[in-house]
């Protein structure tokens, strides 16, 4: 754990001037074997302290690698003086950030498993696809563990000794079509902890990559879809995505300001009613969300940020400094990746609330139409329009699930696809063994049920 070198620094604050001072260490852990062969092998970590001092309206930030005493009042000293000359040569006055009431946060230490946990693991489950798996013509095992300990002092708000740990197994298998053409299949397993607690036994994951496996048997039979826009059901991780990728961006309050479709949106149907969309901040729907948060970078205590309520566009998500302008009180979306990154306005745990609908009753309901589970990837603009990769489906015909499908795309514009959604899942699906990509790197979840909506959908 950190050693704590700047909580004594408090009385170098400024008196009037919000001042943050942010110790962090990153470190990212990683196998990678290519059949049979380990092809990366790497430990890494990065850590320093910062300084980010709020006067007259505007910012100065500083940062250095290094932890010490010295350091942090370097870094103090110089945020200091950023923001003075800010205040000085940058034309407008803006208000000062209200204060918020003060607290403290800490939580508890994390393990570092040595690296032959890693490679011991991978091989046990290499071992098992090279018994089990006979058509494969292409495997790769990536096992990787990355973590964020940051400890936070502000001139007001809630200090924190905060660490967010996680670690996965990606599987990425893939076979050939009797015509030679390569399909692959892809799956990601694990969440928050440290890798010796997610991963104590390969054999746990064995029923999983038969049925990866046997997915994958499916693809190589797999058929086209028929463009054009059609109904379809998304899988909770497609959903995910879309709240993220599609809406999530767009409520982002800096990219409210520069423009985003959703700044003139608030308080308008975006969706159907039967849509409700929430950025929780550690606990949804009575459990523990994927990747909690319970401070943010500014020293804001962690809430839920209502996004969406029965199809209406309630709020966005911000930082101090947006929530001042749009009259709301932060709810703790201030994030910062290295000890080197400002906070930006970044999405936490965000998701689609489920449903009253089970999946079979959904499946059941369209005649003609797709069942899509997984992505490979997604891409979304300021407008809400997406388009996102899809490397796992199936037919639906006559409430029927039929053959497997190969790769395809689905595009649409996210509030009015959402606005044709008529059925909605019973069971939430999350996801977070990515990035997201704003700027700064950024561990977040992503979650929801089954959709039954409209899309457009790519063919050949």
């Amino acid at each position: 754990m950190l050693q704590d070198f700047i909580s004594a620094k408090k009385s170098l604050f400024e008196s009037g001037a919000h001042t943050e001072l942010r110790m962090q260490r990153n470190r990212e852990r990683s196998v990678m074997l290519l059949a049979g062969d380990i092809v990366e092998n790497t430990r890494s970590d990065a850590a320093g302290v910062s300084a980010r001092v709020y006067r007259g309206g505007r910012c100065g930030f500083s940062s250095i690698a290094e932890c010490s005493s010295e350091a942090a009042e370097r870094v103090l000293r110089a945020a200091a003086e950023n923001a003075s000359f800010m205040h000085a040569h940058v034309p407008g006055k803006k208000p000062m950030l209200p204060s918020l009431p003060s607290g403290c946060f800490v939580c508890e230490a994390i393990n570092d498993p040595a690296q032959r946990v890693y490679t011991e693991y991978v091989r046990a489950l290499d071992s098992y696809l090279v018994a089990h798996c006979p058509k494969l013509t292409s495997r790769r095992i990536y096992a990787t563990e990355d973590s964020m300990e940051k400890l936070l002092v502000v001139s007001d708000g809630t200090d924190a000794h905060t660490v967010l740990p996680r670690s996965y197994v990606y599987l990425f298998l893939t076979a050939e079509t009797d015509a030679g053409v390569p399909v692959e299949v892809y799956r990601a397993f694990g969440g928050e902890r440290t890798f010796d607690l997610n991963f104590t036994d390969p054999s746990a994951l064995y029923p999983e990559i038969d049925k990866l496996y046997e997915q994958l048997m499916q693809k190589r039979e797999g058929v086209y879809a028929d463009a054009g826009l059609r109904t379809v059901i998304l899988g909770g991780e497609l959903t995910g995505m879309l709240a993220h990728e599609a809406v999530g961006h767009t409520v982002e309050a800096d990219m409210v300001l520069s423009g985003s479709v959703a700044a003139s949106r608030l308080h308008k149907q975006v969706a159907s009613e039967l849509v409700s969309l929430t950025d929780f901040a550690h606990t949804a729907f009575g459990e523990r969300c994927p990747l909690p948060v319970f401070v943010d970078d500014e020293g804001t205590v962690a809430r839920d940020a209502v996004i969406i309520e029965n199809g209406i566009l309630t709020g966005y998500m911000n930082n101090r400094e947006s929530a001042l302008h749009f009259g709301v009180e932060p709810c703790g979306n201030a994030r910062a990746w290295s000890f080197s990154d400002e906070p930006l306005i970044r999405m936490r745990n965000t998701a689609i609330h489920p449903g009253k609908d089970k999946l079979e009753d959904m499946i059941a309901s369209v005649d003609d139409g797709y069942y899509l589970i997984a992505t490979n990837n997604g891409q979304a603009d300021t407008t809400g329009e997406f388009m996102f990769g899809i490397t796992m489906g199936y037919e639906i015909k006559k409430g029927m699930l039929g053959r497997a499908l190969l790769d395809t795309t689905i595009s649409g514009v996210a509030f009015e696809m959402l606005k044709t959604v008529d059925m909605v899942g019973d069971r939430i699906a999350w996801e977070s063994s990515g990035f997201c990509g704003k700027k700064q790197p950024m561990p977040v979840g992503v979650g929801g049920p089954a959709l039954r909506c409209k899309v457009m959908i790519g063919g050949r």
